[in-house]
């Protein structure tokens, strides 16, 4: 992966409205992976005091979607699937890394997993599929 390709998805992930929403740090990019980090706050928690999958889905997703696209190829995802671990701490940086396992011409699989950053805690796991749409990433 050349430089350009990824400074232009850093940049995309951080000008993204629902990305500041959340906090997302993007911390790596390389070649079929990446890691992001947010920070568990008290407008993420659940109606019973936990920190919401939701929260925990978006920051999965966000690592999915840098590290499928690594290969300069607009990559959309097909299907993700977490399974929730445990529970953070609250106030605590929680980090989601994605991991490319296999890659064809159209689809590409990921592992990808959400720990603390203080304990290293596994939060969940998740499998994700993408789709290899073929087209080139633009690069502004």
């Amino acid at each position: 992966m050349n430089k350009q390709l990824r400074d232009e998805l850093i940049k995309r992930s951080q000008e993204e409205p629902f990305g500041r929403l959340l906090g997302f740090e993007v911390v790596t990019v390389a070649p079929g992976s990446s890691k992001v980090r947010m920070r568990v706050r008290p407008d993420f928690l659940n109606m019973f005091k936990a920190l919401h999958g939701g929260a925990v889905f978006s920051l999965i997703d966000e690592a999915f979607q840098l590290a499928c696209n690594t290969h300069g190829v607009l990559s959309v995802a097909l299907n993700v699937s977490i399974t929730y671990v445990a529970s953070p701490g609250s106030d605590t940086i929680l980090e989601a890394r994605a991991d490319e396992i296999y890659m064809t011409n159209r689809t590409a699989s990921y592992i990808c997993n959400v720990r603390e950053i203080d304990s290293g805690k596994l939060i969940a796991t998740a499998q994700a599929l993408a789709y290899r749409t073929g087209k080139q990433i633009n690069i502004s």
